[in-house]
């Protein structure tokens, strides 16, 4: 469910497949495997395995220019992290399911275990990029290593995965990730740690007025900061994982150096030109271009 739906006749190698979202080699997977209801982000209902009315018979968006405006803002927000162009190309080997339907059913449950996995691996990725994470890089590598292994099995192996036990045991090398990182940025704050707010994991920060709020350091993990105002306030190396960034405003906002952000949050999310982000992730295309 991205902006880009082109697709073309070149089928990559495993090694080629990244952690982004690849609609030219994927069949449209998150247009049919993936549920949605009436709503601010989808203009009708449709259910898991039943293709959107827009996906056409060459797995393009009909409507992918002008998806916001047609009430399809769900779509530009979503992103696999590359698990479409893999469960298309590796895990069923090029077949589509439209000419392979009796492989339909299966690829559609295999699809959203799949991009469970490709999260994982763009956190410990990630996590494995961050030099006060050091002292467990070991234990990162190895949990990565195994990630990678567990999307290579075949369709059927995959279904009988214990998905949450795998997340559990990544989650706590992530969290463990997290309070290195943390802690080595607010012993870097210079004696600013005592003007600093702290919030637990999930707070409820709906609405909340953060404007010009010195975040570093901070534990948002799975923070609620829908429609929140965070305009120019310091988010380095805060951790964002599964922070709900929903209208948030962070305009102006610095967020190089926050760990666990991924770019669907900041699809979600309200920006500009000057908003500072990590190199690994890009500007949205439907953010305003001024500062203002």
């Amino acid at each position: 469910m991205s902006d880009n739906h082109e697709k073309s006749s070149s089928t990559p190698n495993k090694s080629s497949l990244s952690l982004q979202g690849d609609c030219e080699n994927c069949f449209g997977l998150c247009c049919v495997a993936l549920p949605y209801a009436a709503s601010a982000d989808f203009a009708i209902d449709k259910d898991a395995g039943c293709p959107c009315p827009n996906l056409q018979s060459d797995y393009r968006c009909g409507i992918h220019d002008s998806l916001r405006q047609r009430g399809f803002r769900g779509c530009t927000v979503y992103d696999c992290f590359g698990a479409g162009q893999k469960v298309s190309q590796i895990t069923f080997g090029g077949r589509d399911w439209r000419g392979a339907p009796e492989s339909a059913k299966l690829m559609f449950e295999v699809f959203p275990i799949m991009r469970q996995l490709h999260e994982l691996l763009w956190y410990l990725n990630e996590a494995l990029t961050l030099p006060s994470a050091s002292p467990i890089h070991g234990e990162l590598a190895k949990a990565l290593g195994e990630t990678e292994r567990l999307t290579d099995l075949d369709s059927g192996s995959i279904m009988e995965l214990d998905i949450a036990a795998h997340r559990a045991k990544v989650n706590d090398l992530l969290l463990r990730t997290s309070e290195l990182v943390r802690a080595e940025a607010i012993r870097s704050q210079k004696g600013s740690a005592s003007r600093r707010k702290t919030y637990g994991r999930g707070a409820d920060l709906i609405g909340a007025k953060l404007k010009g709020a010195d975040l570093r350091g901070a534990n948002l993990r799975g923070a609620y900061l829908i429609a929140a105002d965070l305009r120019g306030a310091d988010l380095r190396g805060a951790d964002l994982i599964g922070a709900d960034f929903r209208d948030a405003d962070l305009r102006g906002a610095d967020l190089t150096g926050s760990i666990f952000l991924t770019q669907p949050q900041l699809n979600s999310a309200k920006g500009d030109a000057s908003t500072r982000l990590p190199k690994s992730l890009t500007r949205p295309a439907h953010w305003s271009s001024s500062g203002k």
